[in-house]
């Protein structure tokens, strides 16, 4: 009987000393499992090998949370699973079809601005532009001639003509921030936009075509102002077509953790440092 080569540590050791037995061993593995294949450090790897994550993605591992968000939770670059903002995500796309005006309402820091920009995407108006007007922040007696421009000579130090923001949106969507706070003459020129399609400048005799699809917010209780005599009631149903009660983060605890690690996400890949996701506990 011929004697068995044995090695200390290893069976059968010193069997692959024999080059026939090296390949023997390597024909064998190959057959039974495909991805024990021999493997040079110069031949690609084996497919059956995971992929390695890149030195980025090492260094980063959040860098790319933003992209792996549930895409059912994200619309436009709005965040929310909460069954009344899906809700809200679901008649987006048929109002923006639209040309008829809309009516955001919320309290602040609910989304109204985003909302308005994903009613334009969404729109047949996406390609041209949209320009924001936030109403309570422009005193009454400069609000006038922000929304509609002047012509030269209109008033004092009126040197040359200046295109409203009605012009600057023609083709596209304006949207009217803090509609609530419009003072009852301003109301009455919007009223005349929404209903002839047109408007004139301060100090012009000329009208201008408006082609711009309106969209109007406000934090306010509008039918309140109503009947306070505050708002036109005739303004308040001309903006009143659709409207969007976006509900506050109060009301969708369920966001706050989707919230979180988006913002986590975002400041880790602007400061290059990487940070761990927040889990509700």
């Amino acid at each position: 009987m011929k004697p068995r080569l044995r090695s200390p540590g290893f069976p059968g050791r010193k069997l692959l000393a024999d080059p026939a037995m090296k390949y023997s061993a390597a024909t064998s593995a190959k057959k039974l499992a495909p991805c024990a294949t021999p493997w040079k450090p110069e031949s690609p790897s084996p497919a059956c090998l995971l992929k390695s994550p890149t030195r980025k993605e090492s260094r980063f591992p959040l860098a790319s949370l933003r992209k792996e968000l549930d895409a059912k939770h994200t619309f436009e670059d709005i965040l929310s699973k909460s069954p009344k903002m899906q809700h809200i995500f679901e008649l987006i796309p048929t109002i923006a079809e639209s040309e008829s005006t809309v009516l955001i309402t919320g309290e602040s820091g609910t989304g109204k601005g985003l909302i308005a920009q994903a009613l334009h995407n969404q729109s047949p108006r996406a390609g041209n532009p949209f320009i924001t007007v936030n109403c309570g922040a422009i005193p009454d007696t400069l609000l006038e001639s922000e929304l509609f421009g002047y012509k030269a000579g209109a008033f004092t130090d009126a040197r040359r003509n200046k295109p409203g923001r009605f012009v600057l949106a023609q083709g596209g969507t304006i949207f009217l921030d803090e509609i609530g706070d419009v003072a009852p003459a301003i109301q009455a020129k919007l009223l005349r936009v929404l209903q002839d399609k047109v408007f004139e400048p301060l100090g012009g005799v000329q009208s201008i075509k408006a082609d711009v699809r309106i969209i109007t917010a406000t934090n306010m209780n509008l039918k309140e102002l109503v009947e306070e005599g505050r708002f036109r009631t005739d303004l308040y149903y001309r903006i009143n077509v659709f409207r969007l009660d976006l509900p506050p983060l109060r009301e969708r605890m369920e966001d706050i953790p989707l919230l979180v690690n988006h913002f986590i996400a975002k400041f880790s890949a602007l400061k290059g440092t990487p940070l761990r996701p927040w889990h509700l506990s």
